[in-house]
């Protein structure tokens, strides 16, 4: 799977372009900027599950908003589902199931302020998600 997070500034971003012992993108302001970054966040999910362990890389987008990112999901399937069916397995383990407090079901039209200051550690959003076809989907998370 693929995965890209959009990301909202940081502390240790520059506001204007200036010297970075990183990365030549990582002196770039950001207030003017879409910055492509590296993430840990996909060897992180690796780590909290070993089943996705080296099943999953991605980068991330710094982008000009203050608060509140999205995760961007892209993932091949091994058995056939329905963008439907994957709503209602969410829905599922956020309301009874496994991730019941750590993650949430919308199908709001929400935007990113939508999420400032939200407990739960990701929100699904049903509406922006897309398929291709029954085994190719994208899935969209917003985290604060």
């Amino acid at each position: 799977a693929l995965m890209s997070t959009i990301h909202a500034t940081t502390a240790t971003q520059k506001t204007v372009d200036g010297p970075s012992n990183k990365d030549w993108r990582g002196g770039r302001g950001v207030n003017n900027n879409i910055i492509p970054s590296s993430t840990g966040a996909a060897k992180a999910v690796g780590k909290v599950i070993p089943s996705l362990n080296g099943k999953l890389t991605g980068l991330a987008f710094r982008v000009p908003t203050s608060d509140v990112s999205v995760v961007d999901l892209v993932a091949r399937l091994e058995k056939d589902a329905t963008y439907d069916d994957i709503k209602a397995a969410v829905k599922e383990a956020a309301a009874s199931g496994p991730l019941k407090g750590i993650i949430e079901y919308t199908e709001d039209a929400v935007v990113s302020t939508d999420f400032v200051g939200h407990s739960a550690s990701s929100i699904f959003d049903a509406k922006a998600g897309i398929q291709l076809n029954k085994n190719f989907v994208k899935l969209i998370s917003w985290y604060d």
